[in-house]
């Protein structure tokens, strides 16, 4: 049952993890040759267009179609020595890149979808992938086909977006080329840490529910490290390592895809040039280590000049106990070699706050300016944690726990002219091209990375303490991307701008809350969502919706969570 594909910007293309297990499935895809002018000492050209083009109303026609195909299935992995459950993409955990999907989940009650992170979708809402807002579940032994045109470029990752599936191996990286703000010469592709344990996530989240985040056995980097000591015979598993070459730069494009932690990065001796934050290309600045909240990407270079100083140097991964439970973060590390040296690093590692915050906010500046006008709208919502009379955890934006129903998709309530519940938390944007101003706090201790669907955000402001007139709002070109962390006892205040009809979903991307309700949606521009949605795609919903409601109800499922 496989149809259509992917259509491209610049140049879209696996994203295949260093170290990854081998592909049992082939992967279709269409050679292109890559564009003229893109070197080592002119990374900000890229074909017709440079860094400095506005990728939001120039997108070029490359007239080049990506197609792959995907398979979820069932396996019993040890990606760090240790056997467990997972659920896997082609036989691997990170996947690949995929726009046709197969269940085939034969033991298992999971459905599933995939959500290209951080892709704009522009006027392809039904393309988004989001379990109960834009599709229903596909059910196992079914088939859907997502098909979208890439108008950004830069990293990101996709993953499942129904329940917690994702943080059972149901994720795999995204890379769109284009220009790059600085030089370098070779790209490393993607580095994507994930927090692990031994049990599934479900397994783990009946206890999640009524007493908090559950305590992670490991780390993963690119789907793999060891588990045990150093030195030990009992110690399993392999670690995550590269091989940098002495004088070269080399640009690695780091994803956060855990299901609850925050990490510190930095390679031992290294300064790292940060050059783009999500599908943001930013002016470069230098750091010793950078903060990666979960569903956040932030591509960087490293120059390997530092050989006088040792030939193997740890790469830090470390795990921020502010806002996680981790068993074992000192083990939270990989290894760059100098050459085709493999000997165990013994550098010393840099001393950091332990804090759950992004990157300095006068960091990121975006090399494309956008400047944000006066608000249309203006929303204000609190995040808050409540127990519900069963003792089950439960997250809300202005006391609502969203709950969106599996069977009902959002989207096919607008097509079938359905009202929706409180419970589903709608709010309606109906101007086109307006600015809305989104302002959340918490005054609770807990951190949350926020994530928005369909657009990227401006960040006005974010910061510790309670949101009020004393908080001064950044208007002219501030930092944009599509994740960001609302600090502990603190707000975050964004833009965006309704340039995209659709269906939209905004949840913090902490995999338990998301489950627990913390999220709510956009319907912008109602009036026009359904003259989008092409009579096949209403078509493929239907059918969709119906394989699933048969399904759940052959399997007497019940939804026990947020749905999305």
């Amino acid at each position: 049952m496989y149809s259509t594909a992917l259509y491209s910007l610049f140049c879209l293309v696996l994203a295949t993890p260093l170290n990854a297990l081998p592909e049992p499935l082939d992967a279709h895809i269409q050679k292109r040759t890559p564009c003229s002018g893109n070197t080592p000492s002119t990374r900000d050209q890229w074909c017709d267009f440079d860094i400095h083009t506005d990728y939001y109303v120039a997108v070029p026609e490359t007239g080049v179609t990506r197609e792959y195909w995907l398979e979820i299935s069932e396996v019993v992995i040890a990606l760090d020595g240790v056997e467990r459950f997972a659920q896997a993409i082609n036989g691997t955990i990170p996947g690949i890149v995929v726009v046709h999907l197969t269940s085939n989940l034969k033991h298992s009650t999971n459905g599933s979808s995939f959500h290209f992170h951080g892709t704009h979708q522009n006027y392809t809402n039904p393309q988004d992938g989001v379990v109960a807002i834009t599709q229903c579940p596909t059910a196992p032994g079914s088939s859907v086909t997502y098909k979208w045109r890439a108008t950004q470029y830069g990293t990101s990752w996709y993953h499942s977006h129904f329940g917690l599936q994702t943080y059972d191996g149901v994720y795999g990286g995204l890379i769109i080329h284009g220009p790059a703000s600085a030089n370098y010469d070779e790209d490393m592709g993607t580095i994507m840490i994930s927090d692990w344990s031994h049990r599934t996530a479900n397994q783990l989240l009946p206890e999640v529910q009524r007493k908090g985040p559950a305590t992670m056995d490991n780390v993963l980097i690119n789907g793999t490290n060891v588990f045990g000591n150093d030195g030990e015979e009992d110690q399993v598993g392999e670690r995550f390592s590269m091989n940098f070459k002495e004088g070269k730069t080399y640009r690695l494009r780091l994803i956060n895809v855990g299901i609850d932690t925050l990490y510190k990065f930095s390679i031992d001796h290294h300064t790292l040039k940060v050059i783009a934050v999500d599908f943001v290309s930013i002016k470069p600045y230098e750091t010793d280590h950078v903060s990666l909240a979960i569903g956040e990407r932030m591509d960087i270079l490293v120059t390997a000049n530092q050989a006088s100083k040792a030939s193997s140097f740890w790469l830090r991964t470390v795990p921020q106990m502010d806002c996680s439970r981790h068993a074992h973060p000192e083990n939270a590390l990989g290894i760059v070699h100098y050459g085709s040296n493999n000997s165990i690093p013994t550098t010393t590692g840099r001393t950091f706050e332990d804090k759950c915050i992004d990157e300095p906010y006068e960091s990121l500046v975006p090399v494309v300016p956008r400047d944000v006008g006066p608000p249309d709208n203006h929303f204000e919502q609190n995040a808050n944690r409540t127990w519900n009379e069963d003792g089950i955890i439960k997250w809300s934006l202005n006391s609502t726990s969203m709950v969106a129903e599996w069977g009902h998709p959002s989207l096919l309530k607008l097509h079938t002219n359905a009202s929706f519940a409180p419970s589903n938390a709608v709010i309606r944007i109906p101007k086109p091209n307006s600015w809305v101003y989104l302002a959340i706090e918490t005054n609770l201790d807990i951190s949350h990375p926020i994530h928005l669907h369909g657009f990227d955000f401006q960040i006005l402001a974010q910061g510790t303490g309670p949101y009020g007139r004393n908080v001064t709002l950044k208007t002219d070109n501030p930092p944009r991307r599509d994740t960001a962390v609302l600090p502990a006892l603190g707000h975050l205040v964004i833009a965006f701008l309704t340039d995209n009809p659709g269906v939209w979903l905004m949840h913090c991307h902490i995999g338990w809350h998301a489950a627990e309700g913390f999220s709510l949606q956009f319907i912008v521009r109602e009036d026009e969502i359904l003259g989008l949605v092409s009579d096949q795609e209403a078509r493929d919903m239907q059918q969709g919706c119906k394989a699933w409601n048969e399904f759940t109800h052959e399997m007497e499922m019940e939804q026990d969570d947020s749905g999305i």
